[in-house]
């Protein structure tokens, strides 16, 4: 990792004020990590059959109903605190340790997307609904599902330690992580914003994970800062002058000058930002404009995502776009009005903490099977959560030993399938955090 002063910005405070970072790393010689993974091993079977019951009846965000009854009944049948109705649908978990300790805060995102399921599994789902206006298939074709089943297997085996567990867990069961339906705030976001992480019992850190369907299972990979990336949506109106199409002379062509500012965006990466620092993605991914062959019409709209890795990248990409835009508008007697919505912030996994819980994710998945991975460009919500306390996000592998990545379909796919063997290695890494974060706390 290059460490630089973005970097170095948002770790100092957390260094100073939260007094975890001195002295080595956390020791994994822990007797409760060892009964927590041997339970984590008694317990896979019911964790596989949760997950294929979350998958056969998904819901979309905002709309996970069924799934949230169903996750709070379960934490209640274990004794622990319960809130419901959270950000629409969520549902807050609180299992008080018998000993005194830190707050440690364990996420699960629990949608589904407007997916049609092509896999022939028994479990396969059938589910469909309105969405957006439209009928869509339903699939848990992101894996959350098996987040899910693996933070209330977490849940279970934590509670079974409850008297002896040094410190509070909060479970956060979030829904609407693929983002909310139109005209309504969901997610993480919304979660942050009713304060799930200033009522009750705070947590200091927070820890999340996602399953992968082109990572082996076995394995977890995991980066330390900038590790998804923001994710912003951009919209760019042109305006020009409508004429017929044989005059162009005539009037001012939206088209032609939406065309130049399209070309003009893509400099900004490749010429105006310094590409040794982090990477960005400027992608349009719809242009309308005009109703007939021979007309040039009054104005275009176009439309975009705007994906970076760090803060600072961000902004000036926002800031260049708005410049691109103007000025190539301007140059040809157009006008273009240049919006850009925020809509998730860079998934940002602080560097002293993913330090200091490396071991843990050695000692649980082995050394070998602990990958130091590349940023990725799509974006997660969990961000939300780590732009207010210190997180961590990994990555846990659901693609079948000896298959290549080209091999299977990618997330957000009909055909998008995991490997259930990977669930026993997620939950044992959500226990193995929470209790070796806690233990070193309590020796401080």
């Amino acid at each position: 990792m290059k460490f630089n002063a973005t970097i170095l910005k948002r770790t100092l405070p957390l260094c100073l004020g939260l007094g975890i970072w001195a002295g080595p790393a956390f020791s994994q010689n822990s007797k409760l990590v060892a009964r927590a993974n041997a339970q984590a091993d008694q317990l896979e079977k019911k964790v596989i059959e949760w997950r294929r019951d979350f998958h056969q009846y998904p819901e979309l965000g905002n709309r996970e109903v069924k799934t949230a009854e169903k996750i709070a009944a379960h934490l209640k049948k274990l004794g622990i605190e319960v809130e419901t109705g959270v950000a629409h649908t969520g549902v807050v978990g609180v299992l008080k340790g018998g000993k005194p300790g830190p707050v440690v805060a364990l996420r699960a995102d629990i949608d589904g997307l407007p997916v049609a399921e092509r896999v022939d599994l028994p479990f396969a789902s059938k589910e469909r609904t309105t969405y957006n206006g439209q009928e869509v298939g339903v699939m848990h074709a992101c894996g959350h599902d098996t987040h899910i089943a693996m933070l209330l297997g977490a849940a279970e085996i934590l509670t079974g330690m409850r008297s002896e567990l040094p410190g509070t867990v909060k479970f956060l069961f979030q829904p609407a992580e693929e983002g909310a339906p139109q005209g309504e705030e969901g997610g993480a976001f919304l979660m942050v914003k009713e304060g799930v992480l200033e009522k009750g019992p705070q947590p200091e850190v927070i820890f999340g994970l996602h399953i992968n369907s082109q990572t082996e299972v076995g394995t977890l990979k995991y980066r330390p800062g900038g590790t998804m990336a923001s994710a912003d949506i951009f919209r760019i109106k042109v305006k020009g002058k409508q004429v017929h199409g044989a005059y162009p002379w005539n009037g001012i062509d939206p088209i032609v000058v939406s065309s130049q500012i399209i070309g003009g965006l893509q400099t900004i990466i490749s010429r105006q930002t310094e590409l040794t620092e982090d990477a960005a993605v400027i992608t349009v991914g719809s242009i309308h404009g005009g109703v007939r062959n021979n007309i040039i019409p009054e104005e275009v709209l176009m439309e975009g995502t705007i994906r970076a890795l760090n803060t600072e990248m961000q902004k000036l990409v926002h800031e260049k776009i708005k410049l691109t835009a103007t000025k190539i508008a301007e140059s040809a007697g157009a006008v273009a009005e240049v919006t850009i919505i925020p809509q998730t912030p860079v998934t940002y996994n602080d560097p002293a903490l993913t330090d200091k819980m490396l071991p843990t994710l050695q000692a649980v998945a082995g050394p070998d099977n602990v990958k130091l991975v590349k940023a990725v460009t799509g974006a997660e919500d969990f961000s939300y959560y780590q732009e207010k306390i210190p997180g961590l996000f990994v990555f846990v592998g659901g693609m079948q030993k000896g298959k290549k990545p080209d091999e299977v379909a990618p997330h957000h796919t009909p055909d998008f399938y995991i490997d259930e063997r990977g669930l026993k290695l997620g939950v044992k890494t959500l226990t193995s955090l929470t209790i070796n974060y806690m233990e070193g706390k309590k020796r401080k």
